[in-house]
């Protein structure tokens, strides 16, 4: 059973970095978009961006490559940057009646009124054009499955006010770079590819339940829904759950497309990587689950670097 609210190591509200480069050096009339974009939070660009680098990475290494190719590298990196920001800005259009009930988002700038509802829908066209500009670089396949999750992307924001699992759903959003990857590469999909995706998606559910237990008093109070309130107490088991299942899949896609030794290696540093985040975790101290969700990069960045490793070792012998 959670612990009563007294004995509770919550904070009131978890804001960003206080060195955070918005509010240090930002010109005070574009500090409310930067913030709408989540600039001064940068951890969300490299959950979207990682699983794109996986995908770039593992494709090349299933052509023998001895390195990602680091123009699609840039491309993913500028196409990850601006439609996260776009994302985040539909999602506070779509919440903000809700975000200024809740401690923690009231102070966006949507709901404390920094910016109105008209200049954040033009702020988000304009990331939305730079991003469509960026996805028509690529080959013709790659721009129709990129097109294709925008009925994924319209519908997150509204499944916490139905559903128990939000988190599934931003996981097939927010990893369609999974598949985006390996499509700019090799121009179709394979199984590989697949699988990765299907990871990702598991590996997204867990370190977004994680960031849940941080909203899980409010979001009940409001009579929305997440999986953080769905498994509970059972957070630890369902976590382990879909790590491990992360952890394999991931592993199966790279050997899948080739990826040999340093690979395995450097899978054995992200499962402990894994573990100690389950392990570690405490669902009612706000400040260990912002710490265990934002290790989630340091995560993706093992597996990226021992794609990477793998590569050159391989080209190397």
């Amino acid at each position: 059973m959670p612990r009563p609210r007294s004995q509770r190591k919550r904070r009131a509200v978890v804001k960003a970095s206080a060195k955070n480069w918005v509010d240090r050096f930002a010109p005070a009339p574009l500090a409310p978009y930067l913030r709408l974009a989540r600039a001064d939070r940068p951890i969300g660009f490299f959950l979207l961006a990682i699983p794109c680098f996986w995908s770039v990475a593992l494709a090349g290494r299933s052509l023998g490559a001895p390195y990602p190719d680091p123009w699609l590298l840039l491309l993913f990196a500028i196409g990850a940057t601006v439609m996260r920001a776009a994302g985040c800005t539909y999602n506070d259009i779509v919440d903000r009646d809700i975000d200024a009930k809740v401690a923690r988002t009231r102070s966006r700038p949507l709901p404390s009124g920094q910016v109105t509802l008209t200049e954040a829908s033009i702020f988000m066209g304009l990331l939305s054009l730079t991003g469509l500009a960026v996805l028509l670089s690529f080959n013709r396949f790659t721009v129709l499955l990129g097109l294709a999750v925008l009925p994924i992307v319209a519908l997150y924001p509204f499944v916490k006010r139905f559903s128990n699992w939000p988190q599934a759903v931003l996981g097939l959003a927010f990893n369609w770079g999974a598949l985006l990857g390996w499509a700019a590469v090799l121009a179709r999909l394979d199984w590989a590819a697949a699988i990765l995706y299907a990871g990702a998606v598991a590996w997204t559910i867990g370190y977004d339940t994680i960031y849940a237990h941080q909203d899980r008093e409010d979001d009940d109070l409001l009579g929305l829904k997440s999986t953080a309130l769905k498994f509970g107490s059972a957070t630890k088991p369902w976590l382990a759950l879909f790590y491990g299942f992360a952890w394999a899949a991931i592993t199966v896609a790279g050997i899948m497309a080739g990826a040999g030794f340093f690979f395995l290696l450097g899978m054995i540093l992200a499962a402990a990587h894994l573990v100690w985040q389950v392990l570690s975790l405490d669902i009612d101290d706000t400040e260990n689950c912002l710490v265990r969700f934002r290790a989630n990069r340091d995560f993706g960045l093992i597996v990226f670097a021992a794609i990477v490793l793998d590569m050159a070792m391989a080209a190397l012998f």
